[in-house]
């Protein structure tokens, strides 16, 4: 018998909510720098995706996320650094064929489109990331191709996920709030 999907994947899930970098963002506590590092992590994620093909074109994130970044550079920050967990995972999306890649687009569109929401208030940007120009339509493209046999391939996306936001933690401890 198969699991729902988000039932198979609810652990994972629930993990990568409780991060503590994660937990910061939701809450409104990343600085400048800090909130930076992430859309420069999200930037690689999404731009591997987005050279597989989507399913549909509203999903696309590449552009929004760099907007962001941009917003911040003109404030005089930097966004030179990527991490060696965010270079994994985007070793791994390349190694992936379209149809493999579908699972990471459930994964990373879903949660900005519908957790990113909650935390497009809270970050210290304008969050043109988290700006669908047809949430309802971008949502019901990855919705109608979900499988619940997709469950193995999301829970290593969360892997790689949970070890971006370990080392994003990690490193702003190290170099912004030492």
């Amino acid at each position: 018998m198969i699991i729902p999907l988000k039932e198979a994947t609810n652990e994972k899930h629930k993990q990568a909510e409780k991060m503590p970098f994660n937990i910061r963002m939701f809450k409104g506590l990343l600085t400048k720098k800090e909130y930076l590092l992430y859309l420069e992590q999200q930037k690689q994620i999404f731009s591997e995706i987005e050279n597989k093909g989507l399913p549909h074109e509203s999903l696309a994130r590449t552009t929004n996320i760099e907007t962001d970044i941009e917003e911040l550079i003109k404030q005089g920050f930097d966004s030179s650094a990527v991490l060696s967990s965010t270079n994994n995972y985007r070793e791994y999306l390349r190694s992936l064929s379209y149809e493999e890649v579908l699972p990471h687009i459930y994964l990373n569109y879903l949660a900005i489109m519908f957790g990113g929401q909650l935390i497009k208030k809270k970050v210290p940007s304008i969050g043109m990331m988290y700006d669908f120009n047809n949430m309802q339509e971008a949502a019901q493209s990855i919705r109608i191709i979900q499988k619940d046999e997709w469950a193995n391939e999301v829970n290593k996306g969360f892997d790689y996920i949970i070890n971006i936001f370990e080392e994003l933690e990690n490193y702003c401890l190290k170099n912004f709030r030492n």
